[in-house]
C-alpha cells in the first residue's frame, strides 16, 4: 500500500536535504514533484493543486528557508497536510440505539458483505456487541450463502428470508427480531450497485429510510481509485451516508482513494480492509497513514496489535521461566503463534520505521514462520522441553521429519540461543545496554 507514492514523495524531498542553499525556488521544484506523485497516486488534479498550494504558504510562513533542517522541516509540512488531508483525526462508529443499526452500502464487488462480517467480528470482540448479521442482498445468488458462511466463522446469527425479494422488508423484520432476540447490533448488508442504475439507488433510499440506520457506512474497494471517488460523491448526494470503508488495501492500490475522498464528500474514513481474514479490519487513523505513507512506519498500531494478543498470566509464567533460565522450544513456538494472530507479516513489517522500504522486493507472507513451525514439531516432546539434548543425530532426524535440511535446523537452534541469551538479559536488568554491549562484542 502506498510503496510508489512513499517512493516518489522520498526522491520529492532528497533535493531539500542536501547541503547546498535552499531557496524559493528549490521549494516550488520540491512541490512541482510532490503534485506529480499524488496525481501518479490518482489523488483528484484539483485536490493535488490545493494540497501543494498549502504546503508551500506555510513553509514560506515558517520560514523553512532559514531553518537549520529545512528537508525535514518540509516533511513535517507535508506530513501534517496529508493528516488534515485525510481526515484530521479517527472517527468512531455510532454506536447509539438499542439495538444499533449500522446499513452497508456500495458498488458491485467492493468487499461490502466480507466487511458486513468483519464489522461484526470487530465490534463483537471489541466492544462486546452482540450483532445480528441481515442479508438483504437478494439479487445475487450466493450473497446469502456467503454471509451465511461468514455468521458460522464468527459465531454471529444470520437473518435472511428465503424466497422474499423484498429488502426493505427484510431489514425491517430483522430490526423487530433483533428487538426480540435481544441482540444490540443490526448490520445490513445490501446489494451491490452502479450509481447509474436508477432503480436499485432508489432501492437503497428505501432501505435507508425504513429502518432509519444510526450510521450508514458507505464501502469503497479503494483499488478503484477516482472512480470510487466520483461515485462516492453520487451515494452520498442520495445516501448522505456517515462514513466510508476502504477495502483491499493490500492489494496494488495507488492511494488515490485514501488521499481524496475525504475532501470530496466531506465525511471521515471509518475503517480499513486489508485481506480476506475477518480479523483484517482496522480503525482508519489519518495520523498514522501519514506516518506510513512517508516512510516513518507505524509504531502505535504494531504495539496496539501486540497488546490485543497479549496475556497476562502468560506473560507472567514465560517470565518466570525466562528468570530460571528454562525458556524451551514450546516457549519458542508459543511467540510465534502470538506473532501470527497479530495480522498480516508483511504489514506488521510495515509498520516498523524503515524496514517497509528494505522489505519492498521481498515475499514476506503469512507462510514465513512454517519452517521454524516445521523443525519444532518434528522434535519429541522432551526434546523441546531440553534444548541442552540437541547432538547431531537428533539434528539430522529432525531435519529428515519436516522436510528441511540440517543447515536450516542448526540455523534456528542458534536463534533460539540467542533468543534465549537476550530474553535472559531483559530479565536480569540490563535491559537495552546488555544488549547493545553483548551486540558491539558479537564484531
Amino acid at each position: 500500500m502506498f510503496e510508489n507514492l512513499s517512493e516518489r514523495l522520498e526522491k520529492s524531498f532528497k533535493i531539500l536535504k542536501g547541503q547546498g542553499r535552499i531557496s524559493e525556488i528549490n521549494i516550488a521544484e520540491t512541490l512541482k514533484d510532490v503534485r506529480r506523485a499524488l496525481l501518479d497516486a490518482d489523488v483528484n488534479y484539483k485536490i493535488a493543486k490545493i494540497f501543494t498550494d498549502t504546503v508551500k504558504e506555510k513553509a514560506l510562513g515558517e520560514n523553512v528557508l532559514n531553518a537549520v533542517n529545512p528537508g525535514q522541516m518540509m516533511i513535517k509540512i507535508v506530513h501534517d497536510e496529508l493528516v488534515e488531508l485525510m481526515g484530521g483525526q479517527s472517527t468512531d462508529v455510532n454506536l447509539k440505539g438499542n439495538p444499533t443499526v449500522v446499513l452497508i452500502a456500495g458498488l458491485q464487488g467492493s468487499g461490502k458483505t466480507t466487511f458486513a462480517g468483519k464489522l461484526a467480528n470487530h465490534l463483537k470482540s471489541k466492544k462486546q456487541r452482540h450483532p445480528l448479521l441481515v442479508a438483504c442482498d437478494v439479487y445475487r445468488p450466493a450473497a446469502i450463502e456467503q454471509l451465511k458462511i461468514l455468521g458460522e466463522q464468527i459465531n454471529v446469527p444470520v437473518y435472511s428470508e428465503e424466497g422474499s425479494k423484498d429488502p426493505v422488508k427484510i431489514a425491517k423484520n430483522a430490526v423487530k427480531q433483533a428487538k426480540k432476540d435481544g441482540q444490540n447490533l443490526v448490520i445490513v448488508d445490501t446489494a451491490g450497485r452502479l450509481a447509474i442504475d436508477e432503480e436499485m439507488m432508489n432501492e437503497i433510499a428505501a432501505i435507508n429510510k425504513a429502518i432509519d440506520p444510526h450510521e450508514t457506512l458507505f464501502v469503497v474497494d479503494s483499488m478503484t481509485g477516482q472512480d470510487a471517488v466520483n461515485t462516492a460523491k453520487e451515494f452520498n448526494d442520495r445516501l448522505d451516508f456517515d462514513g466510508v470503508v476502504l477495502t483491499k488495501l493490500d492489494g496494488d492500490t495507488r492511494g488515490g482513494a485514501a488521499l481524496s475522498i475525504r475532501s470530496v464528500v466531506n465525511k471521515p474514513i471509518k475503517f480499513i480492509g486489508s485481506g480476506e481474514k475477518l480479523d483484517a479490519i482496522d480503525v482508519f487513523h489519518p495520523d498514522r497513514m501519514a506516518d506510513r505513507i512517508l516512510g516513518m512506519g507505524d509504531v502505535v498500531s504494531l504495539v496496539e496489535k501486540a497488546q490485543e494478543q497479549y496475556n497476562q498470566e502468560e506473560a507472567r509464567k514465560l517470565s518466570k521461566k525466562i528468570a530460571k533460565n528454562q525458556f524451551d522450544f514450546n516457549d519458542f513456538l508459543a511467540q510465534i503463534g502470538q506473532i501470527k494472530k497479530m495480522g498480516n507479516i508483511k504489514d506488521l513489517v510495515g509498520m516498523i520505521p524503515g524496514m517497509g522500504k528494505m522489505m519492498k522486493n521481498m515475499d514476506v507472507d503469512d507462510d514465513a514462520f512454517k519452517g521454524i513451525e516445521a523443525i519444532i514439531q518434528s522434535m519429541t516432546p522432551t526434546e523441546r522441553e531440553n534444548p541442552k539434548l540437541m547432538n547431531g543425530s537428533r539434528r539430522k532426524r529432525i531435519a529428515m521429519g519436516s522436510g528441511n535440511n540440517i543447515q536450516e535446523v542448526n540455523r534456528l537452534i542458534k536463534q533460539f540461543d540467542e533468543t534465549k541469551k537476550m530474553m535472559k538479559m531483559m530479565k536480569d536488568g540490563k535491559g537495552m545496554a546488555g544488549l547493545m554491549n553483548r551486540m558491539s562484542g558479537m564484531g
